[in-house]
């Protein structure tokens, strides 16, 4: 009787312990490309500490994502500009509802040991833009609201010769290179570039945000987990994890 006692006492044991390794977590992939990365690894940090769940972030060009969605290579979550996923939605590649999580604007780059100009006023950045040699940003994602932004401040014309639009590599890398003297990019990808000196965020009144959503995708192999990540992605837990990575919750 004893030792019958023993040996279920150790098969419990050995149950619980079997229930609580790893291989019980769920591991679920999430498609991003640069405009997210800093928000959705902080976050995904955050999810594995609070669940003990993987999250892989497949990490891709826009390009390689856009083909990873049309071919149905294997995922079960994508994070895009939130205007991307009309297209998405139509070609039934996600399931709904496409969420938004979070939003950035643009910031503002020069060069390590270069003079920094106060951009904290519409006045002093537009000023700041006019005496520069070279402005750089890119021509994806918030890139062009740079023309709108320009044109707004009614010195596009003046300015217009010194822009160069900067592809392969982001804004504040060709900033640390010496191609353009000053550049403007999204905040969480502009910053922290060794060889830059980040000079903050454009005046509130000229921000134009970007805005990020999240949705399973069709060809997820665990839609439940995938649809808790993504509960957790818009908490007010994680609000805090999205500020760290210079990107912030959308407005509500």
């Amino acid at each position: 009787m004893k030792r019958t006692l023993v040996v279920m006492i150790t098969f419990v044991v050995a149950l619980a312990a079997w229930s609580n390794t790893p291989a019980q977590a769920a591991e679920i992939t999430i498609l991003v490309n640069q405009g997210a990365l800093s928000g959705v690894r902080d976050l995904a940090a955050g999810y594995e500490k609070a669940t003990g769940h993987k999250v892989v972030i497949d990490f891709v060009g826009v390009a390689q994502q856009e083909e990873k969605i049309k071919t149905d290579a294997p995922g079960d979550l994508v994070v895009n500009f939130m205007p991307a996923f009309d297209e998405i939605i139509q070609a039934g590649k996600v399931i709904g509802p496409v969420v938004e999580f979070a939003r950035a604007g643009n910031g503002v780059a020069v060069k390590a040991g270069a003079p920094r100009p106060d951009i904290s006023t519409v006045e002093g950045f537009k000023r700041a833009i006019l005496n520069a040699k070279s402005i750089g940003h890119s021509n994806a994602g918030t890139g062009p609201y740079n023309t709108r932004l320009f044109q707004k401040l009614g010195i596009y014309d003046q300015i217009k010769d010194k822009i160069k639009i900067v592809t392969g590599k982001p804004v504040a890398v060709a900033v640390a290179e010496g191609e353009v003297e000053i550049g403007i990019q999204q905040t969480n990808v502009i910053q922290p570039v060794a060889g830059t000196t980040y000079l903050g965020s454009l005046p509130p009144e000229l921000i134009e945000y970007g805005h990020f959503g999240v949705a399973v995708r069709n060809v997820s192999k665990n839609e439940t987990v995938a649809r808790d990540l993504i509960k957790f992605m818009t908490s007010p837990e994680a609000a805090a994890l999205l500020r760290k990575s210079a990107m912030e919750p959308p407005a509500r």
